[in-house]
């Protein structure tokens, strides 16, 4: 069984009639859920990763109002519940797991994953969030909000960027992906430098995941699981998942350039096929000014194309 679905059962099934029972009038004002760190909030999670952090459990979210006046009271409700659930034992909470499930304050949780209490009001904000961390506030399932408060700033992250950071850091990612793959990798080929080969190498999947999550519309979530996660991609996603699969476990440097270069082709073509740029250039990097000139906030047109 994945993770999250035994923690919706077991919200249902064991402590909902307990907190309807101990804290019923409060019930109306809690967000209840899962969503956040873990392998189980992305559905990623499997029998290793039942080791530590996985288990039964949720989230209840309150306001600031409700947090300090009752929060002792229903972690207490909490606290009391069965720890095991249809033959799967407590979570066993590992040294930095702590805070994953529980009563939570809202705005505390949205800090901890984008720096504040709430969504971004400016383009900067938005543009300094790391992306896996905007995945982890924004997956896994409300099992109910009554408030609404915490699903309200959920759904506002879920819309993703504004159009003009998207912009900006495709731009980037045009830039830093061409320069490690198509002009750094093959340079440190072929000066016989392997280390750097290899983390050039990296350092353009790395960026063309990215990327490509970027074309998606959707928020790159932590490495472990972003190249799985590609394979959801409409755009390019099965593609770009089969090919950097065949680049990992090719052992000849050269023909890992070649590689490189078709995949970065590839690239080209879908963000000329999606309206970003209108270069012939069969070089990634030209194409990352053209994005950026796309952006209409003059400011934020106006910073280093590789910031971002």
């Amino acid at each position: 069984m994945k993770g999250l679905e035994l923690c919706e059962r077991y919200f249902r099934q064991i402590a909902l009639p307990v907190i309807e029972k101990t804290c019923g009038a409060l019930l109306g004002r809690m967000a209840i859920g899962l969503v956040g760190d873990g392998s189980e909030c992305f559905g990623y999670d499997d029998e290793i990763s039942r080791d530590h952090d996985w288990g039964p459990g949720f989230c209840i979210w309150l306001n600031r109002e409700v947090f300090d006046e009752f929060e002792e009271k229903i972690q207490a409700a909490y606290d009391k519940l069965p720890e095991s659930f249809e033959g799967f034992s407590a979570r066993r909470t590992s040294q930095w797991g702590g805070g994953r499930v529980g009563v939570l304050e809202i705005g505390a949780f949205y800090r901890r994953f984008v720096g504040m209490d709430s969504a971004p009001q400016t383009l900067k904000q938005w543009l300094i969030i790391p992306e896996n961390a905007l995945a982890a506030a924004v997956n896994g399932k409300v099992f109910q909000d009554p408030p609404g408060e915490f699903s309200a700033i959920r759904n506002t992250l879920k819309a993703f960027y504004p159009e003009d950071v998207r912009l900006k850091k495709i731009a980037a990612r045009c830039m830093t992906a061409g320069q490690a793959g198509q002009y750094n990798f093959p340079r440190c080929v072929k000066r016989s430098e392997p280390y750097a080969a290899h983390y050039a190498e990296f350092k353009f999947m790395e960026d063309t995941v990215s990327l490509l999550f970027l074309l998606n519309k959707t928020y790159t979530p932590f490495y472990k699981w972003s190249h799985r996660a590609l394979r959801k991609l409409p755009v390019m996603g099965s593609y770009a998942h089969g090919k950097i699969l065949e680049l990992l476990h090719t052992r000849d440097l050269h023909l890992k350039a070649d590689q490189i270069e078709s995949l970065t082709l590839k690239l080209i073509e879908t963000l000329k096929g999606l309206g970003l740029s209108n270069s012939d250039s069969d070089f990634l990097p030209d194409h990352g000014p053209i994005v950026q000139g796309r952006i209409q906030d003059p400011e934020l047109r106006g910073y280093d194309v590789w910031a971002g």
